[in-house]
């Protein structure tokens, strides 16, 4: 895997390759979105140019429907970009396309990033993480945690429900070393069942690393998803930064381990609890619930409710991310400190981050967990239990007063 500290100087070199091949319209304006406007730009020039600003980023080109050569015209006049490519009539085929032109030019690119040409409002830092998590023998997307409950339906009527915790809502851009993707879309040219690129990777026997995505790398689809775009642009409504605080404090009684954000801990005691008793994800998910003003874990899983007993406590802090992102929220950082004097906290604090920041959908390095002691005072001191505070921070849209 590349060193995140050579984002700067990636010797590497990366091309990547829009596919503008749909015809979208499902997001009205008589033309297809990715020709639709945003302010007073195409989506597509937004698209291009964000990709071609990126330092690591040597080159984009453009797959298109044969159709669309004047619209295409427009919209990148004045870029640096090659001749576009021709499409097919699937996105897979857009795709390889696309592969075969970047592969008859010289010099032939590295590792090549695929990337939806809806998805206008890409972060430079997921650029970042996914050519961080590439490298000969993996590919990498950027995905996000499914937050919303899932149900197999038949017939209008619920089947089961699914378990979520290991499923992941896949972003663009993907990112393959280019040999590999090439290869692997050629040997794929039969089939038709392949959703994104990455199913086409590991079709072919090509392992896949997820990084964190973004919620903002949102790809715009329908009419309300570009009347968002368009106040995002806009500037309004005005951005609403709030800040919450959590606080959280469970008791030992016997047991040989703990859940201390997400982590499983041995421990020569278990927390008392209704739930899993994880202090410092039911601190954090207060934290975010004092973000939206509403209210605190217990209006939300009340204890009196033998449904939550010894439930994983992620769901909780999943609720309250879900109702952050159903108001439009984005969460900047999270700071947690918990107070024991044991178990050890050090040993597993990356650990904690990295399970945090899975759970958010956000980057690493938003995510901050401390421990303290309390000089041997007060119940935490005796080591009657461990307490927990949190401070999260969010962008909410909405007026400002």
């Amino acid at each position: 895997m590349a060193d995140p500290a050579s984002n700067a100087t990636d010797a590497r070199r990366v091309m990547a390759l829009v596919v503008a091949a749909g015809r979208g319209i499902r997001a009205g304006g008589g033309l297809p979105k990715q020709y639709r406007t945003i302010g007073d730009r195409m989506v597509l020039e937004r698209t291009v140019t964000a990709l071609l600003q990126h330092p690591r980023i040597d080159g984009v080109r453009v797959v298109i429907h044969p159709d669309d050569r004047s619209l295409y015209d427009a919209a990148v006049a004045g870029l640096d970009l090659a001749a576009p490519v021709a499409g097919g009539a699937t996105r897979q085929e857009s795709v390889r396309a696309g592969l075969e032109a970047l592969a008859s030019t010289e010099p032939r690119p590295d590792i090549v990033l695929i990337h939806d040409a809806a998805r206008c409002f890409v972060p430079a830092a997921l650029v970042d993480r996914v050519l961080d998590a590439v490298d000969d023998g993996h590919g990498a997307i950027p995905a996000l945690p499914v937050s919303d409950t899932l149900k197999r339906v038949a017939d209008g009527r619920v089947v089961t429900t699914m378990p979520r915790d290991d499923l992941r809502r896949a972003q663009t851009p993907q990112g393959f070393p280019f040999p590999a993707i090439l290869a692997a879309h050629r040997a794929a040219a039969a089939r038709t069942d392949l959703t994104d690129d990455a199913a086409v990777a590991e079709g072919a026997g090509l392992p896949v690393r997820c990084v964190a995505g973004a919620e903002e790398n949102v790809k715009l689809t329908t009419a309300a998803d570009f009347a968002r775009a368009q106040g995002r642009i806009a500037g309004a409504p005005a951005v609403d930064v709030r800040t919450g605080f959590g606080f959280d404090v469970h008791r030992f009684e016997p047991g040989d381990y703990v859940w201390l954000c997400g982590v499983q801990i041995p421990h020569e005691a278990g927390l008392s609890g209704h739930s899993d008793a994880d202090a410092g994800l039911h601190a954090l998910t207060d934290a975010l619930l004092g973000c939206l003003a509403a209210g605190d874990i217990g209006d939300h899983f009340p204890p009196s409710e033998a449904r939550w007993r010894d439930a994983p406590s992620h769901l909780f802090l999943a609720h309250a991310a879900r109702l952050l992102r159903d108001r439009g929220g984005v969460i900047l950082h999270c700071d947690l400190t918990l107070i024991c004097e044991a178990p050890r906290i050090g040993p597993h604090r990356a650990a904690m981050r990295a399970r945090i920041a899975d759970l958010l959908g956000i980057a690493l390095d938003r995510v901050s967990v401390k421990a303290t002691t309390t000089e041997r005072l007060g119940f935490a001191g005796r080591g009657e239990g461990i307490a927990a505070q949190a401070v999260a921070t969010v962008r909410l849209p909405g007026e400002l007063p």
